[in-house]
Protein backbone atom coordinates (compact mmCIF):
# COMPACT_ATOMS: atom_id res chain seq x y z
CA UNK A 1 0.00 0.00 0.00
CA UNK A 2 2.97 2.48 0.95
CA UNK A 3 4.72 1.36 -2.65
CA UNK A 4 1.04 2.10 -4.47
CA UNK A 5 0.50 5.40 -2.46
CA UNK A 6 4.18 6.23 -3.15
CA UNK A 7 3.66 5.83 -6.72
CA UNK A 8 0.63 7.96 -6.75
CA UNK A 9 2.00 10.64 -5.31
CA UNK A 10 5.70 10.43 -8.05
CA UNK A 11 2.69 10.26 -11.14
CA UNK A 12 0.85 13.26 -9.47
CA UNK A 13 3.93 15.25 -9.17
CA UNK A 14 5.22 14.30 -13.02
CA UNK A 15 2.32 15.43 -14.28
CA UNK A 16 2.21 18.62 -12.49
CA UNK A 17 5.55 19.51 -14.02
CA UNK A 18 4.79 18.36 -17.32
CA UNK A 19 5.69 20.61 -19.98
CA UNK A 20 2.28 22.64 -20.37
CA UNK A 21 3.20 24.85 -23.44
CA UNK A 22 2.83 28.42 -22.66
CA UNK A 23 1.97 30.00 -18.90
CA UNK A 24 -0.72 29.99 -17.18
CA UNK A 25 -1.60 33.67 -17.65
CA UNK A 26 -4.50 35.66 -15.60
CA UNK A 27 -6.00 39.16 -14.74
CA UNK A 28 -7.61 38.33 -10.95
CA UNK A 29 -7.75 41.67 -9.68
CA UNK A 30 -7.52 45.18 -11.71
CA UNK A 31 -4.52 46.17 -13.02
CA UNK A 32 -3.13 42.54 -11.59
CA UNK A 33 -1.56 39.74 -13.91
CA UNK A 34 -0.89 36.59 -12.75
CA UNK A 35 1.20 34.20 -14.12
CA UNK A 36 1.66 30.38 -12.61
CA UNK A 37 4.66 28.76 -14.89
CA UNK A 38 6.31 25.31 -15.29
CA UNK A 39 9.23 24.68 -17.16
CA UNK A 40 10.89 21.22 -17.36
CA UNK A 41 14.61 22.35 -18.34
CA UNK A 42 17.39 23.01 -17.69
CA UNK A 43 15.58 21.53 -14.23
CA UNK A 44 11.75 21.07 -13.02
CA UNK A 45 10.69 24.89 -11.85
CA UNK A 46 7.78 25.82 -10.17
CA UNK A 47 7.27 29.98 -10.50
CA UNK A 48 4.61 32.29 -9.43
CA UNK A 49 5.11 35.52 -10.76
CA UNK A 50 2.27 38.46 -10.31
CA UNK A 51 2.70 41.85 -12.00
CA UNK A 52 1.21 44.72 -10.29
CA UNK A 53 0.20 48.39 -12.14
CA UNK A 54 0.74 50.28 -9.28
CA UNK A 55 -1.14 53.11 -11.59
CA UNK A 56 -4.54 50.98 -11.71
CA UNK A 57 -7.44 52.20 -9.58
CA UNK A 58 -7.26 50.91 -6.37
CA UNK A 59 -3.85 49.40 -5.76
CA UNK A 60 -2.04 50.11 -2.88
CA UNK A 61 1.18 48.35 -1.17
CA UNK A 62 1.59 47.05 2.36
CA UNK A 63 4.77 45.97 4.29
CA UNK A 64 4.84 44.42 8.05
CA UNK A 65 4.84 46.95 10.34
CA UNK A 66 7.10 47.74 13.01
CA UNK A 67 6.43 45.54 16.69
CA UNK A 68 7.27 44.10 19.80
CA UNK A 69 10.83 44.89 21.64
CA UNK A 70 12.71 44.01 18.41
CA UNK A 71 11.41 45.36 15.05
CA UNK A 72 8.82 43.46 13.95
CA UNK A 73 6.86 40.46 15.32
CA UNK A 74 6.96 37.39 13.14
CA UNK A 75 4.08 35.88 11.01
CA UNK A 76 3.95 33.58 8.24
CA UNK A 77 3.10 35.75 5.11
CA UNK A 78 -0.55 33.87 4.73
CA UNK A 79 -1.10 35.48 8.23
CA UNK A 80 -0.25 38.52 6.81
CA UNK A 81 -2.58 38.73 4.29
CA UNK A 82 -5.41 37.76 6.20
CA UNK A 83 -4.92 40.36 8.62
CA UNK A 84 -4.40 42.94 6.25
CA UNK A 85 -6.95 41.91 4.06
CA UNK A 86 -4.85 41.84 0.96
CA UNK A 87 -4.81 40.21 -2.43
CA UNK A 88 -1.57 38.82 -2.95
CA UNK A 89 1.65 38.85 -0.82
CA UNK A 90 5.11 37.67 -0.56
CA UNK A 91 7.48 37.37 2.21
CA UNK A 92 10.04 40.28 2.47
CA UNK A 93 13.41 40.43 4.81
CA UNK A 94 16.08 38.80 5.79
CA UNK A 95 16.19 38.46 9.74
CA UNK A 96 17.92 37.58 12.69
CA UNK A 97 18.06 35.32 14.63
CA UNK A 98 17.98 32.59 12.38
CA UNK A 99 17.47 29.91 13.22
CA UNK A 100 15.22 30.78 15.76
CA UNK A 101 11.59 29.85 17.17
CA UNK A 102 11.42 33.66 18.77
CA UNK A 103 8.23 35.46 18.06
CA UNK A 104 10.26 38.85 17.58
CA UNK A 105 12.94 39.55 14.87
CA UNK A 106 15.22 42.17 13.55
CA UNK A 107 15.20 42.54 9.75
CA UNK A 108 18.17 42.64 7.51
CA UNK A 109 18.19 45.85 5.94
CA UNK A 110 16.58 49.01 5.13
CA UNK A 111 12.71 48.93 6.02
CA UNK A 112 9.77 51.32 6.37
CA UNK A 113 6.18 51.01 6.75
CA UNK A 114 3.80 53.72 6.23
CA UNK A 115 6.68 56.24 6.09
CA UNK A 116 7.65 54.47 9.78
CA UNK A 117 11.62 53.77 9.18
CA UNK A 118 12.23 51.02 11.34
CA UNK A 119 15.41 49.42 10.04
CA UNK A 120 18.53 51.05 8.75
CA UNK A 121 20.87 50.22 6.12
CA UNK A 122 23.58 47.77 7.41
CA UNK A 123 26.82 45.30 7.10
CA UNK A 124 24.79 42.55 7.72
CA UNK A 125 26.70 39.41 9.30
CA UNK A 126 25.77 36.91 6.65
CA UNK A 127 28.46 38.74 4.25
CA UNK A 128 29.29 35.54 2.62
CA UNK A 129 25.42 36.38 1.31
CA UNK A 130 24.21 39.42 2.03
CA UNK A 131 25.93 42.47 0.70
CA UNK A 132 26.78 45.88 2.92
CA UNK A 133 23.94 49.11 2.36
CA UNK A 134 21.99 46.78 -0.07
CA UNK A 135 19.61 49.03 -2.29
CA UNK A 136 15.77 48.95 -1.37
CA UNK A 137 12.54 49.26 -3.00
CA UNK A 138 10.20 51.97 -2.28
CA UNK A 139 6.78 52.35 -2.92
CA UNK A 140 5.41 55.87 -1.63
CA UNK A 141 2.16 56.85 -0.76
CA UNK A 142 1.08 57.68 -4.17
CA UNK A 143 2.29 54.23 -5.55
CA UNK A 144 5.67 56.14 -6.78
CA UNK A 145 8.50 53.37 -6.57
CA UNK A 146 12.20 54.04 -6.75
CA UNK A 147 14.86 52.14 -6.20
CA UNK A 148 16.72 53.86 -3.14
CA UNK A 149 20.33 53.50 -2.27
CA UNK A 150 22.16 54.94 1.48
CA UNK A 151 22.79 58.34 1.79
CA UNK A 152 26.55 58.24 2.93
CA UNK A 153 26.48 61.73 4.58
CA UNK A 154 23.84 60.67 7.11
CA UNK A 155 25.08 58.20 9.79
CA UNK A 156 22.15 56.82 10.78
CA UNK A 157 21.74 54.80 8.06
CA UNK A 158 17.93 55.62 7.23
CA UNK A 159 18.02 58.27 4.98
CA UNK A 160 18.32 57.85 1.08
CA UNK A 161 20.10 59.97 -1.47
CA UNK A 162 17.33 59.75 -3.56
CA UNK A 163 15.14 62.59 -3.22
CA UNK A 164 11.84 60.53 -2.19
CA UNK A 165 9.50 60.08 0.68
CA UNK A 166 10.18 56.73 2.26
CA UNK A 167 6.99 55.26 2.82
CA UNK A 168 7.38 51.19 2.27
CA UNK A 169 10.55 50.41 1.67
CA UNK A 170 12.29 46.41 1.45
CA UNK A 171 15.58 45.53 0.98
CA UNK A 172 17.09 41.62 0.51
CA UNK A 173 20.32 40.46 -0.21
CA UNK A 174 21.40 42.30 -2.85
CA UNK A 175 20.31 43.63 -6.27
CA UNK A 176 20.22 41.33 -8.53
CA UNK A 177 19.17 42.92 -11.87
CA UNK A 178 20.75 46.89 -12.67
CA UNK A 179 19.46 48.79 -15.69
CA UNK A 180 18.12 45.63 -17.41
CA UNK A 181 21.44 43.84 -16.66
CA UNK A 182 22.52 40.79 -14.56
CA UNK A 183 24.47 42.25 -11.70
CA UNK A 184 25.23 39.33 -9.49
CA UNK A 185 27.63 40.05 -6.52
CA UNK A 186 31.28 38.79 -6.15
CA UNK A 187 33.33 38.09 -3.39
CA UNK A 188 36.19 39.92 -2.56
CA UNK A 189 39.29 37.98 -4.00
CA UNK A 190 42.58 38.67 -5.83
CA UNK A 191 40.65 38.39 -9.05
CA UNK A 192 37.87 40.45 -7.64
CA UNK A 193 39.24 43.77 -5.48
CA UNK A 194 35.63 45.18 -5.58
CA UNK A 195 33.64 42.04 -4.94
CA UNK A 196 30.58 42.99 -2.44
CA UNK A 197 30.72 39.52 -0.54
CA UNK A 198 33.04 38.13 1.66
CA UNK A 199 34.70 34.31 1.47
CA UNK A 200 33.42 32.06 3.54
CA UNK A 201 30.24 31.46 5.39
CA UNK A 202 29.08 27.72 6.24
CA UNK A 203 29.88 25.84 3.22
CA UNK A 204 33.25 27.85 2.35
CA UNK A 205 31.65 29.94 -0.20
CA UNK A 206 33.79 32.01 -3.10
CA UNK A 207 33.16 32.88 -7.10
CA UNK A 208 34.03 29.22 -7.54
CA UNK A 209 30.90 28.43 -4.88
CA UNK A 210 28.92 31.30 -5.21
CA UNK A 211 25.67 31.13 -2.33
CA UNK A 212 24.09 33.21 -5.71
CA UNK A 213 24.32 30.10 -7.37
CA UNK A 214 22.40 27.69 -5.56
CA UNK A 215 19.17 26.32 -7.01
CA UNK A 216 16.88 27.01 -4.63
CA UNK A 217 13.91 28.43 -3.55
CA UNK A 218 13.83 32.59 -4.04
CA UNK A 219 11.50 35.02 -3.63
CA UNK A 220 12.61 38.02 -5.66
CA UNK A 221 11.49 41.73 -6.21
CA UNK A 222 11.41 43.97 -9.85
CA UNK A 223 10.70 46.74 -10.96
CA UNK A 224 9.80 47.96 -14.76
CA UNK A 225 12.20 50.81 -16.27
CA UNK A 226 9.13 53.20 -15.71
CA UNK A 227 8.43 52.51 -12.35
CA UNK A 228 5.04 51.41 -13.58
CA UNK A 229 5.04 47.93 -12.79
CA UNK A 230 6.19 45.97 -9.84
CA UNK A 231 6.82 42.38 -10.07
CA UNK A 232 6.53 39.46 -7.49
CA UNK A 233 8.54 36.52 -8.25
CA UNK A 234 8.66 33.27 -6.36
CA UNK A 235 10.41 29.68 -7.28
CA UNK A 236 10.03 26.67 -5.42
CA UNK A 237 12.48 23.85 -4.11
CA UNK A 238 9.44 21.34 -3.18
CA UNK A 239 6.53 19.18 -5.17
CA UNK A 240 8.98 18.28 -7.96
CA UNK A 241 10.62 22.01 -8.52
CA UNK A 242 13.65 22.15 -7.76
CA UNK A 243 14.72 25.59 -7.11
CA UNK A 244 16.81 28.00 -9.07
CA UNK A 245 20.46 30.09 -9.41
CA UNK A 246 19.76 33.72 -8.95
CA UNK A 247 21.27 34.61 -12.12
CA UNK A 248 18.97 32.31 -14.16
CA UNK A 249 15.73 34.55 -11.76
CA UNK A 250 18.05 37.78 -12.72
CA UNK A 251 17.88 36.63 -16.56
CA UNK A 252 14.11 35.28 -16.49
CA UNK A 253 13.14 38.69 -14.82
CA UNK A 254 14.78 40.81 -17.53
CA UNK A 255 13.86 38.60 -20.86
CA UNK A 256 10.20 37.90 -20.16
CA UNK A 257 8.89 40.28 -17.77
CA UNK A 258 10.55 43.49 -18.49
CA UNK A 259 12.16 43.65 -15.10
CA UNK A 260 14.66 47.09 -15.12
CA UNK A 261 15.90 46.85 -11.76
CA UNK A 262 15.42 43.68 -8.77
CA UNK A 263 16.49 42.87 -5.61
CA UNK A 264 17.04 39.16 -4.27
CA UNK A 265 14.39 38.58 -1.04
CA UNK A 266 15.01 36.00 2.02
CA UNK A 267 14.39 32.66 0.16
CA UNK A 268 14.73 28.67 0.66
CA UNK A 269 12.26 28.21 3.60
CA UNK A 270 11.04 31.75 3.61
CA UNK A 271 9.65 31.33 0.36
CA UNK A 272 6.11 32.49 0.08
CA UNK A 273 3.47 33.96 -2.32
CA UNK A 274 -0.22 33.98 -1.05
CA UNK A 275 -3.35 34.97 -2.30
CA UNK A 276 -7.22 35.71 -1.90
CA UNK A 277 -8.92 33.95 -4.38
CA UNK A 278 -11.42 36.39 -6.49
CA UNK A 279 -13.85 33.66 -7.20
CA UNK A 280 -14.57 32.51 -3.63
CA UNK A 281 -12.39 34.95 -1.23
CA UNK A 282 -11.08 32.15 0.38
CA UNK A 283 -6.95 32.99 0.72
CA UNK A 284 -4.33 30.29 0.39
CA UNK A 285 -0.25 30.11 -0.20
CA UNK A 286 0.41 29.62 -3.89
CA UNK A 287 3.49 27.94 -3.78
CA UNK A 288 4.66 24.87 -2.51
CA UNK A 289 6.95 25.90 1.10
CA UNK A 290 9.95 24.26 1.65
CA UNK A 291 9.27 24.93 5.43
CA UNK A 292 6.38 23.95 5.67
CA UNK A 293 2.18 23.74 4.51
CA UNK A 294 1.12 27.13 5.93
CA UNK A 295 4.78 28.62 5.03
CA UNK A 296 7.17 29.77 7.36
CA UNK A 297 6.90 32.59 10.24
CA UNK A 298 9.23 35.33 8.65
CA UNK A 299 9.86 38.86 9.65
CA UNK A 300 8.39 40.76 6.88
CA UNK A 301 6.05 40.21 4.36
CA UNK A 302 5.14 42.67 1.45
CA UNK A 303 1.28 42.40 0.10
CA UNK A 304 -0.84 44.46 -2.46
CA UNK A 305 -4.28 45.43 -2.42
CA UNK A 306 -5.97 45.12 -5.58
CA UNK A 307 -10.15 45.92 -6.69
CA UNK A 308 -12.02 42.97 -8.15
CA UNK A 309 -13.49 42.93 -11.73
Amino acid sequence: MVRGAGLVLAIVAALALAPRGQPQVTHPYVGITYVDRVESAPRPVHMHIVQVDLSAPGVRIALSPPAGGREVARQSTLEFLKAQHAQFAINGHFFLPFPSLDSEAWVIGLAASEGRVYSAFELPEQNFALVGDAPAINIDARNRARLVHRDPKQPDGRHVRERVTLWNAVAGSAQIVTDGSVTIPTYRDEAHPLGLLALGGPNSYSNEKSWYDVANARTALGLSRNHKILTFFTVDVRGGSEGMPLGEVARLLTKDYGVWNALNLDGGGSTSMAWQDPATGEVALLNASSDNPAGRIVASSLAVFARRH
